[in-house]
């Protein structure tokens, strides 16, 4: 399974299944969560083979119409990545607020090491 099948899987059943990569559809029911791999830790031996993992730095974004649900989606979503141990989800570093103008809706951002 893709790391971004199991992102999906860990936290689909928090917004009836409105967790999309990278950007949500125009006119998507809210809240919502969008999830984008944006960068991870490279692993290399010194004998060459090949690790059987691999790491993504994944930043979540959960969108919504007030503040306190966006904030409290995003803390259910970190119980839920952390909630699956295959993936060995550690935050790094606590959510960050967000508003788009264009949209005026609230977010919440968070980024995760996950090994998959």
């Amino acid at each position: 399974m893709t790391i971004e099948a199991q992102v999906f899987q860990a936290l689909r059943q928090l917004v009836g299944g409105r967790v999309y990569p990278d950007l949500a559809p125009a006119g998507v029911a809210r809240p919502y969560i969008v999830y984008q791999q944006v960068g991870g830790d490279v692993v290399n031996f010194l004998d060459l083979t090949i690790p059987s993992k691999r790491n993504s730095r994944m930043q979540l974004c959960a969108w919504a119409d007030a503040r306190n649900e966006a904030s409290a989606l995003m803390e259910q979503a970190e119980l839920a990545l952390r909630a699956v141990t295959a993936l060995q989800a550690t935050p790094l570093g606590a959510p960050v607020a967000d508003y788009d103008e264009e949209t005026e809706l609230r977010g919440a951002r968070q980024d995760f090491s996950l090994w998959f």
